[in-house]
């Protein structure tokens, strides 16, 4: 039996989840007569959870490592094996989990006394009459002791002194109020003595008055008696840096780099804003002005664009990551130390924000990282949700035609790095419009940092990730996105369970690449992050790229202006996706009518590229009809997108632009020299990444 499971690893697998779904319906049969049986029954059943649940994550763990490729034979739909056992698997963990919490709620009700619920924050936080009682217990005790009304001058004294060694006076950089009981509110300039620094962000402060509670880190800052807030280089630098909980417990390093002390002043200038919005409750208090989208509007430094142009060796002479290959008749493939696939899954357990903000987005920003400085493109994927789930985040969703790129969420990672830190930084984002105001801006969820090489550099395996968010920003220390769940995350090993599935989380899953992925992907830039449902349009780029530089031009030493419409305005449809996905579009229909013969042919494909390309974007990037493009405006959009298509269909018919283009009705932007020209050395990258 035993040869045969290692045979049939699938079957093997899916015969111990029938053991697991017998084992749990059972208890849960024993569990409906739970109102009967006496505590020590009641906690067999609590332990018998522990246990089930503990051989459900094995069995998870099993099948989540498992491929196809370790069965001996086929299996039809392995896939879809796959993901019915996983979903089995979540339902019988979703099943103890309720078990669990209702046993626990009434052994905390009948076994614990007044006194142990006093203690035990957990179980306060699940029975209401308990939490009540807690609360006020806190009263009573702020109120003093032994039926004393209020303390004594000498006590006041006697406990300043104790917390003399811990204690340090902090001024609020913003207003705070109480989310919850035992939340201490407070002003923006108020000056807080710190009596204990938790480790959940969330210290234990008290006032001028003498009134004590809990309040969030990232309210606060040091105060300098005798020049008001500590402004030293030490007080600031202590906001940079940053750990990540939740990737290997790596911690980042700190931020020394320029574009991050621009970026800090960017977001600094946004947060009365934000906590404006946090006061009136509009927003999670981990809520924080998105980072990423700040790095993006500083310049093009951070733009696909600027990332997909060649890169020049330092020597200034010739181009560092394009090469002719004289045998092939192309451009060289280049590997490089970092070449995967990056599916993006889902985004569980994100915020709500309020009523009085409208949501025009929901999206994931990635990057290159190495814990002190952007290392890549930032590229941007869009969220869809379901009215029903507005807590849950989806990607590549199944639609009719060619998928938008914009919500592809497969993205191809490149990148030459020799740092040992080197990862990937996600932040989870909304570009929001409220309601009172009209004000637009962008707000971070949360994000997290996944380190691609462990400790000895070697690559981390591509698997599935669940990835636990943090609040703040990249540069702010232990914030959570929303810090009133984890702090009641004590107690029992479900309490704990149940407060981990409802932290917000991002699930990623990294791809290792087949022969064929690993050759499209080195025709790419050595550093790039983009959409694999436009690869073979930017290879299509980089080869005409070459032709152009490498192989025509008359003089290696020349640096004239190229007549090349294509190289002059192809970067552009990486900042307006929709003109991209009209290209792709073109190009598939395209395709589907040539020879196979003609495919394999690739300076006929070439040549047949650059023929749509003409047909289809030149005249959309310059027609006055379309509406200049615009983030997150949805009208915009839907009117962009309705030129668009109106012109496709036109070409279809038509077969060709040339009538478009001549019809009086097809008004253009007036002609400029920079629609034909190519200036490499103004587009080139000068310095590597």
């Amino acid at each position: 039996m035993l040869a045969r499971r290692q045979r049939h690893p699938l079957q093997a697998l899916q015969r111990r989840s029938q053991e697991l779904k017998l084992q749990v319906d059972s208890l849960l049969s024993e569990s409906r007569l739970k109102g009967v049986l006496d505590s020590s029954k009641r906690r067999d059943i609590y332990q018998r959870c522990v246990q089930l649940k503990q051989a459900i994550d094995e069995n998870k763990n099993a099948l989540q490592k498992l491929n196809k490729a370790d069965e001996p034979a086929p299996v039809g739909n392995y896939n879809q094996k796959k993901e019915e056992e996983h979903n089995l698997l979540d339902k019988l963990t979703h099943q103890l989990q309720e078990l669990a919490v209702s046993i626990s709620r009434e052994n905390i009700t009948e076994i614990k006394t007044p006194s142990e619920r006093e203690e035990d924050d957990d179980s306060a936080d699940e029975d209401e009459e308990a939490e009540k009682e807690e609360e006020d217990d806190e009263e009573e005790e702020s109120e003093g002791s032994g039926g004393e009304e209020e303390e004594t001058e000498e006590e006041e004294k006697q406990e300043n002194e104790s917390h003399s060694q811990t204690s340090k006076e902090y001024i609020a950089v913003g207003d705070f109020a109480a989310q919850q009981a035992g939340d201490l509110t407070f002003k923006k300039g108020e000056i807080l003595l710190i009596i204990e620094k938790k480790p959940d962000g969330w210290w234990i402060a008290k006032n001028a008055k003498g009134n004590k509670g809990l309040i969030p880190r990232t309210y606060v800052e040091p105060y300098n008696k005798e020049g008001g807030q500590d402004s030293s280089e030490e007080g600031s630098e202590e906001d940079v840096e940053v750990e990540d909980q939740t990737a290997e417990g790596e911690e980042v390093k700190q931020r020394t780099d320029s574009h991050w002390s621009a970026v800090r002043k960017a977001i600094s200038e946004q947060i009365n804003t934000v906590d404006v919005l946090t006061t009136m409750g509009a927003i999670p208090a981990g809520f924080r002005p998105s980072t990423l989208f700040q790095l993006l509007e500083e310049g093009n430094q951070f733009r696909a664009s600027y990332f997909l142009q060649p890169e020049l060796t330092p020597s200034q002479l010739a181009f560092r990551d394009l090469m002719w290959d004289a045998k092939t008749g192309t451009i060289r493939s280049r590997p490089s130390r970092v070449s995967f696939i990056l599916t993006l899954w889902s985004c569980k357990m994100i915020p709500l924000p309020g009523m009085s903000i409208q949501v025009l987005s929901r999206h994931v920003r990635l990057c290159l990282f190495d814990g002190n400085k952007v290392l890549s493109n930032i590229h941007t994927v869009r969220a869809t949700w379901l009215p029903k789930k507005p807590k849950t985040w989806t990607f590549s969703p199944q639609v009719t035609g060619i998928l938008p790129c914009l919500l592809d969420g497969d993205c191809f990672i490149r990148s030459n790095s020799s740092s040992p830190d080197l990862g990937i930084l996600f932040e989870l984002g909304i570009s929001y419009i409220r309601n009172s105001t009209g004000e637009r801006g962008e707000l971070s969820c949360g994000w997290v940092f996944l380190k691609l090489f462990d400790a000895s550099g070697i690559p981390i395996p591509a698997k599935t990730y669940e990835l636990f968010l943090n609040g703040g920003t990249p540069y702010e220390k232990g914030v959570e996105v929303d810090p009133s769940i984890s702090r009641r995350a004590h107690g029992s090993v479900f309490h704990q369970m149940m407060t981990m599935r409802r932290q917000p989380q991002l699930l990623v899953k990294l791809r290792s690449l087949n022969r064929r992925s690993r050759d499209l992907l080195s025709l790419l830039p050595e550093t790039l992050i983009g959409s694999m449902c436009s690869i073979h349009l930017l290879i299509f780029y980089r080869q005409i790229l070459g032709d152009v530089l490498l192989k025509d031009r008359m003089t290696m030493q020349s640096a004239d202006l190229i007549s090349n419409p294509v190289l002059a305005t192809f970067p552009k449809l990486l900042e307006q996706p929709d003109i991209m996905d009209a290209l792709r579009s073109s190009w598939a229909e395209k395709e589907s009518t040539l020879k196979r013969s003609e495919k394999r042919d690739r300076e006929f494909l070439k040549a047949t590229f650059l023929l749509v390309y003409h047909d289809c974007v030149i005249p959309l990037l310059h027609s006055t009809l379309l509406p200049p493009f615009r983030w997150a405006e949805e009208e915009t959009e839907a009117a962009r997108w309705k030129v668009i298509t109106d012109f496709l269909k036109q070409n279809q018919e038509n077969e060709g632009a040339l009538q478009a283009l001549l019809s009086p009705d097809g008004v253009h932007e007036p002609f400029d020299i920079s629609e034909q020209t190519y200036d490499f050395l103004g587009e080139i990258r000068k310095n590597a990444a």
